[in-house]
């Protein structure tokens, strides 16, 4: 008898020593048997710990019959991409004589690979001693491909979103340098316009026609100001209109030329939406202007700008010492019909209330709760 065939005979003997503690009837030996569950035992006080005894689960898993694992060493189900770092912790575990559960790629007989959830714990003796492994299998390879699938999907995920994601930003990146392009073109041609403005006002020798060319002027440098204010932010879906009414009085005050006009502001942050930039920038410029017309331009005055949110509105509210004198004629109407058509196209209420020489404009535009102006 060679080694290895006595090596075959001493594990079937054990085996059959393990059977024979237990009875035919006994619910351990009957339930090994039975079970669906791969199940094997091994000997540690053998040479090579080899199997002495598996049961017809087992085999159907592997492909083995009882007859070709009886008497060899559980690493005949390791193949080429079996893990080297878990077959070192199986056979520290072993060493250890402690349990162990991991997750080990082995081979069935005919080579095929299966995904093996392995589970090894020590048997003792009433004196402590380990007399045997005990192992059970559970084949998750199905498991096991529906996370390299799922770890697939995620990343073709993840790599759709990344693109997505650049798609999108190329293309913000792309409608900002369009409309940076677009204010830049604008401001070029109101310059112009406002130029050529200036050129006939100055040949002109009709003061009519002066004081004509120089009102349509100013509602072209007010649209100007309020471009300025829309594309010199990195935001340009809004803007401040506190920010852009200081501006905007100040400029139009500043051309009238007259040191005894006492310009006063009182202003809290409200953002607008750039959609209502152009009506808002003519309601502004007819308030101011009409603050002009009626005293402010002969006899100088106070004018108080206050612009703040007020109970979820914006809320301008503009008080001049220009008298209630009735002054501009067509002018006046012109004027009066672009506000009017202004603040329609914002959804805006406009008061006016006179006490004594003081006139308070109180102009009331709907915000979010954001404080941006809500579309209209």
């Amino acid at each position: 008898m060679t080694v290895s065939d006595r090596s075959i005979k001493d594990a079937e003997e054990a085996g059959e020593r393990l059977l024979a503690e237990h009875l035919s009837d006994d619910p351990f030996a009957a339930a090994f048997k039975a079970t669906r569950m791969p199940m094997i035992i091994t000997d540690p006080r053998q040479a090579d710990n080899p199997i002495i005894f598996s049961n017809a689960a087992f085999s159907t898993l592997t492909g083995y019959a009882r007859e070709e694992l009886i008497g060899r060493n559980c690493r005949l189900l390791q193949g080429p991409q079996t893990d080297k770092a878990v077959v070192a912790q199986i056979r520290a575990a072993v060493e250890d004589e402690r349990s162990l559960a991991v997750d080990v790629l082995n081979y069935r007989k005919d080579g095929t690979p299966f995904w093996n959830a392995l589970f090894l714990s020590p048997v003792r003796s009433q004196a402590g001693d380990v007399i045997y492994f005990f192992a059970s299998q559970l084949d998750f390879t199905r498991m096991k491909e529906r996370q390299s699938e799922l770890a697939a999907a995620r990343s073709l995920a993840e790599e759709e979103v990344a693109r997505r994601t650049k798609d999108l930003r190329d293309a913000l990146e792309a409608k900002t340098l369009l409309v940076h392009e677009v204010d830049h073109r604008v401001k070029n041609n109101l310059l112009t316009i406002a130029s050529i403005l200036k050129l006939q006002a100055r040949l002109t020798r009709d003061d009519t026609v002066r004081r004509t060319l120089h009102s349509v002027l100013g509602r072209v440098e007010a649209l100007s100001t309020v471009q300025r204010k829309l594309f010199t932010t990195a935001d340009v879906e809004h803007f401040d209109g506190a920010d852009f009414a200081r501006d905007l009085a100040t400029d139009m005050i500043g051309a009238v030329r007259r040191d005894d006009i006492e310009l006063t502001f009182n202003l809290s942050p409200v953002l607008i939406p750039a959609t209502k930039a152009s009506p808002l920038a003519f309601i502004l410029h007819e308030l101011v202007a009409d603050a002009v017309r009626r005293g402010l331009g002969d006899g100088g005055g106070k004018l108080h700008l206050c612009v703040e949110r007020l109970n979820g509105q914006f809320h301008i509210e503009m008080r001049d010492t220009a008298g209630a004198r009735d002054a501009g004629g067509e002018e006046k109407d012109f004027s009066r019909m672009i506000l009017e058509t202004s603040a329609r196209q914002v959804g805006a209420t406009i008061t006016r209330e006179i006490n004594g020489s003081e006139t308070v404009v109180d102009v009331l535009l709907p915000v979010d709760s954001h404080g941006e102006g809500k579309t209209s």
